[in-house]
């Protein structure tokens, strides 16, 4: 920790006291998020980018995706895990999009298990494609959480004191969890797509 600085200004020595205290509770507010308590955060609402009819589904091509790259892996199957794994690997159809970059290629590496080989896979967005179930469950799980000042509450605002010096009155952090990709089934009626997220 950086060491106080000296001031001659009783005053300013109480500012500083002053700022000193309320960087102790953001630090600790901070220190105090564990992920318990994010993954109860509440999620950012995102609209869905792609509306297709089930006629526009219907005229275009079935696209099937392999990956890219693939590296093997020396470790041994678990094969308690092998129904788990037949399910995961089976290919549906959905629609992929990037909500941090909308319409760029989603780039993704899946190891779904141990003892199966790590996969590379461009996913293209914006369009109906056919992939394993896990690349699907992988993309919808893509999310991350985002630290934020609760900026309606009026003691985060920053008034001014009476020598001009502004005084910071923080809040604890909010967290926020945001969709970074997204992946939707291609048709709305009820099916088992995916386990995460839906």
């Amino acid at each position: 920790m950086v060491e106080k600085p000296k001031v001659t200004s009783s005053l300013a020595e109480k500012e500083l006291d002053k700022a000193e205290a309320q960087f102790k509770e953001f630090d600790k507010s901070v220190k105090d998020l564990t992920l318990d308590r994010m993954n109860t955060a509440p999620k950012l609402e995102t609209e869905q980018q792609t509306r297709l009819s089930s006629r526009e589904i219907a005229k275009i091509p079935e696209h099937y995706l392999k990956p890219w790259k693939t590296i093997g892996c020396h470790d041994k199957f678990n094969e308690a895990y092998r129904e788990q794994w037949e399910f995961a690997k089976q290919y549906v159809p959905f629609i992929a999009e990037n909500n941090e970059i909308k319409g760029e290629e989603i780039d993704i590496w899946t190891k779904p298990f141990a003892g199966v080989p790590a996969q590379w896979w461009k996913v293209p967005v914006n369009k109906p494609v056919f992939a394993p179930r896990h690349v699907a469950e992988r993309i919808k799980a893509a999310t991350y959480h985002k630290l934020i000042m609760n900026t309606e509450d009026p003691r985060c605002q920053m008034p001014t004191g009476s020598d001009g010096v502004a005084t910071y009155n923080t809040r604890p952090v909010v967290d926020v969890t945001v969709q970074r990709l997204d992946a939707y089934p291609v048709s709305d009626k009820k099916s088992i797509f995916m386990a995460v997220g839906t």
